[in-house]
């Protein structure tokens, strides 16, 4: 079921004729009750005045960013987006729904990410009613039904990460928060696109290990952070000496055998990856000793 535009005019015309009316049924009182001849006079008045009745009935308000959905005998027939004071058939039913952008933040949820490692998170969703008719009909509580399934969705999209991982090819919860978010709400509006919703942004507001592991995945994660970085040194280091030893035997400033190139290489990977500054020690006696 779509939206479809229902039936309004503008309401002001509407309260002067009612005035008219309401007006002409007392003139038609007085007349009946003053003449017994013209009593049916009195009948018509009484008539006027329930068909004033019935028209005001038709009268409604429109706020800014507010629809209202119009049921005849049970039957859609439309929605009404037009602000101001509006009739329509007064034998409409009238149902109200905020278009207004409302934002919520869901509960913390504890899920297993990718990798089975218990998490929390919780994500902030920002939304929007574009179809007046789906919200109405085609869930029971449009307001609920959005906050049920964006918990399912974040639930699922926080099961297709890792928490967290060194290698950059590979996205995770806690470095790739720009795709995470765009997976979310993606997610989310899948869920919600049947309700006449509409996701406008989503994004992870709490994310932590769980507390019953906190500590130890904290050391497992400053052990993988100082692995890393050691290859990354080690790497570094290793290109630095074979660059040297390049430089020394391109420019011919000595001529190293295997022997001397070996200590060479020791020396300067000690230099290079030591964690604390090395003391120079100078060798004041000949080439060999």
């Amino acid at each position: 079921m779509n939206e479809r535009n229902g039936f309004s005019i503008a309401g002001i015309p509407v309260i002067g004729l009612c005035l008219v009316l309401a007006l002409g049924g007392v003139g038609l009182y007085v007349v009946g009750g003053a003449d017994s001849s013209e009593s049916w006079l009195a009948v018509v008045g009484v008539f006027v005045h329930a068909l004033t009745v019935l028209l005001l009935k038709g009268l409604f308000q429109v706020a800014p960013n507010k629809g209202l959905v119009l049921q005849l005998f049970g039957k859609y027939v439309g929605t009404v987006r037009i602000e101001g004071l509006r009739w329509t058939n007064p034998f409409c039913t009238k149902q109200g729904i905020s278009l207004r952008v409302r934002n919520f933040e869901s509960n913390k949820l504890k899920v297993n990410d990718s990798d089975g490692n218990p998490i929390e998170i919780a994500a902030v969703v920002v939304w929007q009613v574009i179809d007046t008719a789906e919200a109405t009909f085609c869930v029971d509580n449009y307001e609920n039904f959005v906050n049920i399934q964006s918990e399912s969705a974040l639930r699922q999209m926080a099961q297709s990460y890792p928490y967290d991982s060194h290698d950059n090819s590979k996205p995770s919860l806690r470095s790739h928060g720009e795709e995470i978010n765009n997976h979310l709400c993606e997610e989310i509006q899948t869920r919600l696109g049947k309700a006449g919703v509409q996701v406008i942004e989503a994004r992870i507001s709490h994310l932590a290990y769980a507390q019953e592991i906190a500590q130890a995945m904290l050391q497992r994660q400053q052990a993988g952070a100082i692995i890393a970085a050691r290859q990354r040194i080690v790497e570094g280091a290793v290109g630095i000496v074979a660059m040297a030893l390049d430089k020394l035997r391109s420019q011919g400033v000595v001529d190293l055998d295997e022997e001397r190139k070996a200590a060479m290489v020791s020396n300067l990977l000690v230099v290079l990856c030591g964690e604390r500054a090395t003391q120079p020690i100078i060798n004041t006696g000949t080439l060999h000793n």
